[in-house]
């Protein structure tokens, strides 16, 4: 019996629909713009309080506020200082089985804060159909697109800004990373714990009994997608356990 091969799409190429962020009212681009200037080195250095409040006071419209589930801070620094703010969780269908019951979690914890679940456009198995399986190990770059930066582009067209965990202990990709800056499409880049370590953030949580990912606790400081994720050595960049297949150190959102 003669076996008929596989001819799957070019991963280069994005499934159909929206794959982009809508443009900014121009007025508000102008005014985001006028703030970063303004504002941007003052804050480079600011408390996560002072940054969100910051935010709260001069931001022209609304914030969401951008959740991995790897650690709850940002939920909670949200519910005290961002109180009109939406969540956002990609929930790329590769997560671990802990990080969403994380994100149930939070939704029960923060009613007053919509959380938005943002997904690819393709399921898991129609992505396995269309570009074959395993597209995270033959192209990582290409399942990051389709199903973190896309979704959040997408996502993000309702918003003028987005609160990100961005911190500069967890690798030299982000060591200089500031706290107020612009995104590609011209919305508000804001980053509070940006001047947080590992340890800082372990801190908050206990001090203030947050939601814990269990795999925080067990070797995985940074967590991503569950094909994508490895624990890795005390002392060890906080980051090596990403892709650790690859070369590749980002998935994109913060390119």
């Amino acid at each position: 019996m003669k076996i008929q091969s596989l001819s799957y799409r070019d991963p280069s190429i994005s499934p159909e629909g929206p794959t982009t962020t809508q443009p900014l009212d121009p007025e508000i681009a102008r005014v985001n713009a006028e703030l970063v200037e303004k504002h941007g080195q003052l804050l480079y250095d600011a408390t996560a309080a002072e940054i969100l409040d910051w935010a709260h006071e001069h931001a022209p419209g609304p914030l969401v506020v951008t959740l991995s589930m790897e650690n709850t801070v940002l939920a909670e620094l949200a519910a005290r200082h961002l109180p009109d703010a939406d969540f956002l969780f990609l929930d790329t269908e590769y997560h671990f089985p802990e990080t969403l019951e994380v994100a149930d979690e939070v939704q029960a914890r923060y009613p007053d804060h919509r959380l938005v679940r943002a997904k690819a456009q393709l399921s898991r198995a129609e992505q396995d159909r269309v570009y074959g399986p395993n597209l995270y190990l033959r192209d990582p770059g290409a399942c990051c697109r389709m199903r973190k930066v896309e979704p959040l582009a997408v996502s993000m067209s309702n918003y003028v800004g987005w609160i990100t965990g961005l911190r500069r202990a967890d690798g030299p990709t982000r060591a200089e990373a500031p706290a107020l800056s612009l995104d590609a499409t011209g919305r508000l880049k804001i980053s509070p714990l940006v001047t947080w370590s590992l340890e800082d953030t372990a801190k908050y949580e206990e001090d203030n009994n947050l939601i814990i990912h269990p795999l925080t606790r067990q070797g995985y400081p940074s967590i991503g997608c569950s094909t994508c994720t490895l624990p890795v050595a005390e002392g060890q960049d906080p980051r090596a356990g990403r892709w650790a297949f690859a070369t590749k150190t980002e998935c994109g959102l913060h390119e």
